[in-house]
């Protein structure tokens, strides 16, 4: 692999502009491409960012041999056809979260991507911050005992667009998908498996789609994770991992977290890591160093527990009886 890896972005909304900006804090990674629907809109976000090749349909930019690998931006239904034509082409992929509308569909793409020797990646960039990996040391390293609840919560207030990616049922809308992700993947990343129980609840609005919800999952050793998303209701987007032996905490925005504190045995530790670019280039760094290493998947969120999650999505909506037209 090349001292500089060469990216293409497959679509060009408002997460692509921010995968983008993010790619400019990372040094060896070159924007090279963007393919979109459109000429116009491809020469538009090509014109945004110093792109040079500007390709008008997914298939001409996943046929441009001077790229590595393609970050798909599309909303969720497309997520997996995109990921498929990108691999079939031999393109490495970085795929936004959630990484497909069902488990179905997420089996599929990890199938053919491992047929291929091809790697893939959910976007679940969180994951990827500095405090995301301090946190995980904690864990690992019994500072709290074993983890026996974990707190989650990602919420914010929008205006109703009924054909908008958040309340279309089309575009598999709704807070699950777009924030409450963040708050299941944490709970994965904490337990490292699924829940064994799942009990949730949520409100449903007129377009169809939950606007708010609120789960507890309880796991095999009787731990627990309560959790609750909306997109209609601003939540305090913070975390917490209680252990036996004392407390992680990270302050809003867990998500995107700069902060976080250890309090065990009477002392308290705190690490402060300042947001190096707008965080989008922190999973775009370490998706380089593993085409560097020759890896077809990350060991910081695998394949396995990508589908994990989405296994405990696609459970946690059948409970509320929510199925997209595409399903």
């Amino acid at each position: 692999m090349a001292d500089h890896i060469r990216w293409g972005i497959l679509g060009t909304g408002n997460i692509a502009k921010q995968f983008a900006t993010g790619l400019q804090a990372v040094p060896d990674g070159d924007l090279v491409a963007v393919g979109s629907r459109s000429e116009a809109s491809a020469d538009a976000f090509g014109d945004k960012f110093d792109i040079a090749r500007r390709h008008a349909s997914y298939e001409a930019l996943v046929a441009d041999p001077d790229v590595d690998v393609i970050y798909v931006s599309t909303p969720h239904p497309f997520h997996a056809a995109n990921s498929k034509l990108c691999i079939e082409a031999g393109k490495a992929v970085l795929c936004e979260k959630p990484f497909t509308v069902n488990a179905a569909e997420c089996k599929d793409v990890i199938k053919l991507a491992r047929s291929k020797g091809v790697f893939l990646m959910e976007a679940m960039w969180t994951r990827f911050f500095p405090i995301m990996a301090k946190v995980r040391q904690w864990v690992a390293s019994g500072a709290i005992g074993q983890p026996r609840i974990v707190n989650a919560d990602f919420g914010f207030r929008a205006g109703v667009n009924p054909t908008g990616r958040l309340f279309s049922k089309d575009l598999a809308g709704g807070a699950l998908m777009d924030v409450g992700v963040y708050a299941v993947s944490f709970a994965s990343m904490v337990y490292n498996r699924k829940p064994s129980q799942i009990a949730s609840l949520a409100t449903m609005g007129e377009t169809g789609v939950d606007e708010q919800a609120g789960m507890v999952f309880q796991y095999d050793k009787g731990e627990l994770a309560m959790l609750h998303t909306a997109i209609r209701t601003t939540t305090q987007m913070s975390a917490m991992i209680r252990g036996e032996d004392g407390a992680i905490e990270i302050p809003p925005m867990f998500w995107k977290p700069t902060k976080a504190i250890l309090t065990a045995g009477g002392v308290t530790e705190v690490a402060e890591a300042a947001l190096v670019g707008n965080g989008y280039n922190y999973q775009a760094a370490a998706v380089q160093e593993y085409l560097r290493e020759g890896k077809t998947e990350s060991d910081i969120i695998s394949l396995d527990e990508s589908l994990s999650i989405i296994e405990t999505l696609d459970a946690v909506r059948a409970q509320w009886g929510l199925k997209y037209p595409m399903e």
